[in-house]
């Protein structure tokens, strides 16, 4: 089953649309009512599951179509268990003989959107609709839940991770994510020295200290994390040229998506150190996604750097939110962040459907 009465030309843009309805919603309710328990938050769950889930099998969709086929092999006992994404590939073996590939994509986006509800209930209990529709409203969330799926599903599962109270289901969590695709070895990489060393004012140093380090050394970065001896084809990504003609990579220096990090790096300055907001976890997850994003600042340059963006930015929408959800520390707190949601969709809006090709 799928939702093929649903022109696939315009199945994104109606996403988006529908995202902005709820937002300028969300928005005028904050402004008027101010936080409030939300009546159509598992409503809005439920559209994006199965508006999602029941994609058709499209091209549009660009890697939906190559998924599809592995997942044909699979069910023909042709695929190739690959120890770069080991977990992915036992997931969608197991799945291959339980259900049809239109079940596996509605798996894929339930694992995908589900575990993010969970991480916002567990965080922000009856308020988790505000942080959730940051979420779902993110510059790339609709990309990786049908596109980058495997690392989509790897950022959710990270998230649920480190949600956790108990530091086995954390480990647990974060190892399934890591088998699901590797890249997140670097936001774990950033967890765990968040855990030594949770020290947000020297991290907003770093990741400043980061910008004229990419800027003044060209290249050299991405030449030199490619050659460090990891065995993983992604980071070859790093130094290949733009063979796939990907329209995000080659086009040097982003100072538009430097700006757009650097909203996460300002809200979590605001918060820690104006307003001298404590809170161990949110020193956690805002130490690992500076620790994140500086990475991918020094290698923007390169090819697919996307996908290193989105290594930080699949957590950016919680750094923002955290805060305006666990103390209340402005006159008119619910008006501003109806104005953060409304601009922070505004970026995504425009880059995903206004500029869009």
């Amino acid at each position: 089953m799928s939702l093929d009465f649903i022109p696939v030309e315009i199945y994104t843009s109606l996403y988006y649309f529908i995202i902005l309805f709820v937002t300028l919603f969300i928005c005028v309710e904050l402004h008027i009512k101010g936080y409030k328990e939300s009546s159509f938050g598992f409503l809005l769950l439920l559209f994006i599951l199965v508006y999602m889930g029941l994609r058709p099998i499209s091209g549009v969709f660009t890697d939906m179509v190559n998924y599809s086929e592995q997942f044909n092999n699979a069910q023909n006992r042709y695929i190739d268990i690959q120890s770069k994404d080991v977990g992915f590939d036992f997931f969608m073996l197991f799945s291959s003989k339980m259900m049809n590939v239109n079940s596996f994509f509605f798996l894929c986006a339930f694992l995908y959107i589900y575990t993010l509800y969970l991480v916002c209930k567990k965080w922000f209990t009856e308020y988790w609709f505000y942080a959730f529709i940051l979420l779902v409203g993110s510059f790339s969330f609709w990309a990786y839940g049908t596109n980058g799926i495997r690392n989509g599903i790897a950022g959710s599962l990270f998230l649920l991770g480190i949600s956790r109270d108990k530091r086995v289901w954390q480990i647990v969590l974060i190892f399934i994510a890591i088998n699901f695709h590797k890249s997140i070895l670097l936001p774990t990489l950033g967890f765990i020295i968040a855990q030594f060393f949770n020290k947000p004012k020297i991290m907003i140093g770093f990741w400043l200290l980061c910008i004229p380090l990419s800027l003044a050394a060209g290249g050299f970065w991405e030449t030199f994390f490619a050659g460090l001896g990891f065995e993983d084809e992604r980071l070859s990504y790093l130094t290949q040229g733009n063979v796939n003609d990907d329209d995000f990579s080659s086009t040097g220096f982003r100072w538009d998506f430097i700006l757009y990090s650097a909203t996460a790096v300002f809200a979590g300055w605001y918060f820690i150190v104006k307003k001298g907001f404590k809170d161990k976890i949110y020193y956690w997850v805002f130490n690992t996604y500076v620790f994140a994003n500086a990475f991918w600042i020094l290698v923007i340059r390169a090819n697919f750097s996307n996908r290193f963006a989105y290594l930080s930015w699949f957590m950016m929408a919680l750094v923002i939110v955290y805060p305006f959800l666990k103390e209340n520390s402005m006159k008119i707190q619910p008006r501003v962040l109806a104005w953060v949601i409304l601009l922070y969709f505004s970026f995504t809006f425009f880059m995903n459907v206004v500029i869009a090709k």
